[in-house]
């Protein structure tokens, strides 16, 4: 199987699931008041896909 994009990776998959699980329960409720962590945690989960793309 070769991958043609970046998108084509698993784990850039799972990471891109994760991130909007993330974004999703962090702008509710009390968690999106508290804006340095909202912002870390959304940042952190932004950087799973990030890390998981090759470097050309």
């Amino acid at each position: 199987m070769a991958i043609e994009k970046f998108e084509d990776i698993k784990a850039w998959q799972a990471g891109r699931k994760l991130t909007k699980a993330v974004y999703e329960m962090s702008s509710t409720g009390q968690f999106s008041r508290d804006y340095g962590l909202r912002d870390q945690i959304q940042r952190a989960s932004v950087s799973v896909m990030a890390n998981t793309c090759p470097v050309k």
